[in-house]
């Protein structure tokens, strides 16, 4: 927007003659982006202006961003110092900031959305809301009836076990599969807790999304249609912060636990059995 003087701003909105604005001005009563304004400044309307206690205008909202990524091999989720290789937020190098809804490994490939909409965040990644991601996989050897059915009814890993979810065999060493937890590699602990290795693991849909043919490497900004959708989708989902799915996790006691759980009942049914002994080792200690 093509700059003007302030004075001449707060006329043309309406919220007083350029003689009293400028007088409002002189007396420290107009603050642009929190500041006290100066006689003579130039503002463009996208500036916080309030004057006399009163918003005028607000900074021009951001546009909103979602983005669908085809994340190729290599390229990490993070943003952190410590990862040498080259992070997607540097990757696409969009033009506004941008940070990944969640994340996919190293090694995987395929979809994952990118945003600059913080209130989405947690409502597409939590758990508990049970939005779907549906992943292709190919493992290192023959699929059988027996793994399909452990991966569909749940896999101990990471001290918890996995919810169900829908598996299906696409090919000899091939499967779908379809999560509405995410867990820190969840696909390939699953995997490897049931003696398979995974060779290839892509994500093709995040909720409404899908990655369709976007080829590897490029982005493209989500339709209007898929927009409303996923807001559809949203509507009733928490936002609360992803690490309290811990909490909500069925936790598999350790055999560590469970020793000293039976040695403390061990102790009070004998203080129950024996109470003057009980009283006795007390009043020694």
């Amino acid at each position: 927007m093509e700059e003007m003087r302030l004075n001449k701003y707060l006329s043309d909105a309406g919220v007083c003659s350029r003689r009293e604005a400028d007088r409002l001005i002189e007396a420290g009563k107009v603050l642009v982006n929190g500041v006290a304004a100066e006689m003579g400044q130039r503002v463009n309307g996208t500036e916080q202006i309030i004057c006399n206690g009163t918003v005028v205008s607000s900074r021009k909202k951001e546009k909103k961003v979602l983005l669908a990524v085809h994340k190729p091999m290599g390229i990490v989720c993070t943003t952190s110092d410590k990862d040498r290789a080259e992070n997607i937020v540097d990757f696409i190098h969009y033009p506004t900031r941008v940070y990944p809804i969640g994340r996919l490994d190293k090694d995987s490939t395929g979809l994952i959305l990118m945003t600059n909409q913080g209130d989405i965040v947690n409502k597409i990644l939590r758990g508990s809301n049970d939005h779907e991601k549906e992943y292709k996989v190919r493992v290192n050897q023959p699929i059988t009836r027996e793994f399909l059915e452990q991966m569909r009814n749940g896999v101990e890993i990471l001290d918890t076990v996995t919810k169900p979810c829908f598996v299906e065999k696409t090919g000899g060493y091939t499967f779908r599969i379809i999560l509405t937890q995410g867990l820190n590699r969840q696909i390939r602990r699953m995997c490897q807790a049931l003696g398979y290795r995974v060779v290839a693991l892509k994500r093709v849909r995040i909720m409404n999304i899908e990655l369709g043919d976007l080829r590897s490497g490029s982005y493209r900004e989500v339709t209007e249609a898929e927009w409303k959708e996923l807001e559809r989708l949203l509507e009733d989902s928490s936002n609360e912060p992803v690490s309290r799915q811990k909490m909500e996790r069925k936790k598999v006691p350790h055999k560590k636990t469970e020793n000293r759980e039976k040695r403390i009942y061990r102790t009070e049914i004998r203080h129950y059995e024996q109470p003057e002994k009980a009283c006795e080792t007390e009043r020694r200690t």
